[in-house]
């Protein structure tokens, strides 16, 4: 050992210190790059001009707080996973009910729709992913059909399909984020980094794209090569935990939403933060975040019942959306960017456009 003459409570002092004082000089590093804030350059963008949104639809069937939901690229069809231990797929437009899992655990925390629309997966407090086929015989049993695939050493809190239905990504509370084939059931790769549980985590949005980011527990936001397993890019701004983070349409920026109330914007290229969306009104944590189409709007849900739409360049708030009885806990623009949904602990989702 390098440090023998040394008390170990020394050393680990001095390391400590050490450690602060390169996160200083990173910290000076970044701010030289800091020139401009992203609200100045975006003065001479024209206003965004009033716009209404609604409520166009109500899905009513879950017994319990809604926690999670996901799109299917069809654009219409919904997958969503409630406190109550239902996962539900949904037909948005007619809002009929087209299957139903009852989980051996409550709490699922997460759910997410195969690329091809095939199949979903989901899971909570069971520690696992379980990934269910889906087909339209009526008769079938889905339970049957069931395939375990990820297992983790606590509760699962996100998980996301990559661009195929043969490999998913998941992130826990035992926070690790982890990649698994789904045929095998096998860990592929392992992302280990975070101080804490891991909350959310998003795909980059290319389908080259081999990054995914994560956040949790630990104010951190991590950016991590899902080839070599390191972390790329970190960042660590947010006062709370970190509950939902999402890439930029281009894949150059990404947004979080955290417990302190405010979402942020990080550039990736410019390695730091470049917006953060708040008002003084605002005091409840932000749940869910997600993007419009084009980029400019962020969706926000939150703890107060509300969903808050932003401009993203500009960073004011564009429009309020009332209609949720209880917390916000999740929000996905749909894939063609016509129509977003949320869903709530008042035990319903609801489709905005």
């Amino acid at each position: 050992m390098a440090a023998d003459g040394l008390h170990e409570n020394e050393t680990l002092a001095s390391l400590k210190s050490e450690a602060e004082s390169l996160k200083g000089k990173l910290e000076e590093e970044r701010a030289k790059l800091h020139d401009v804030e992203l609200h100045q350059v975006a003065e001479r963008v024209e206003a965004l001009g009033q716009f209404v949104m609604k409520t166009r639809r109500t899905l009513k069937g879950h017994g319990n707080k809604v926690l999670c939901m996901d799109w299917c690229k069809d654009k219409r069809r919904i997958v969503s996973s409630s406190q109550d231990g239902k996962v539900i797929v949904w037909d948005s437009f007619t809002t009929n009910k087209e299957h139903a899992v009852t989980m051996p655990c409550t709490w699922v925390m997460a759910c997410a729709y195969a690329p091809s629309g095939c199949a979903i997966a989901c899971g909570g407090l069971d520690n696992k992913c379980s990934v269910y086929p889906l087909t339209f015989d009526k008769n079938e049993n889905m339970a049957a059909k069931k395939k375990s695939v990820a297992m983790h050493t606590n509760y699962l809190s996100a998980c996301s399909f990559t661009n195929s239905d043969m490999q998913i990504l998941t992130a826990s509370g035992d926070g690790t984020c982890a990649l698994w084939d789904v045929e095998s059931g096998q860990l592929l790769q392992s992302f280990h980094g975070h101080g804490a549980d891991v909350l959310c985590l998003d795909l980059a949005p290319s389908e080259t794209g081999n990054t995914f980011v994560s956040g949790g527990c630990d104010k951190k936001a991590m950016v991590w090569d899902m080839r070599s397993g390191q972390c790329v890019q970190a960042f660590e701004t947010h006062e709370s935990d970190i509950n939902s983070v999402r890439y930029y349409p281009s894949g150059d920026a990404f947004a979080s939403g955290s417990d302190d109330a405010t979402c942020r914007l990080y550039d990736l290229r410019a390695d730091r933060e470049v917006a953060i969306y708040s008002k003084e009104s605002i005091i409840f944590g932000a749940s869910s975040v997600d993007f419009s189409l084009s980029g400019r709007l962020l969706f926000a849900g939150y703890n107060d019942y509300t969903i808050n739409v932003w401009d993203v360049l500009k960073g004011s708030r564009v429009s309020i959306l009332f209609g949720h009885e209880n917390r916000v806990s999740t929000l996905r623009v749909s894939p063609d960017g016509t129509a977003f949904c949320s869903g709530s602990w008042d035990h319903t989702l609801r489709v905005w456009a």
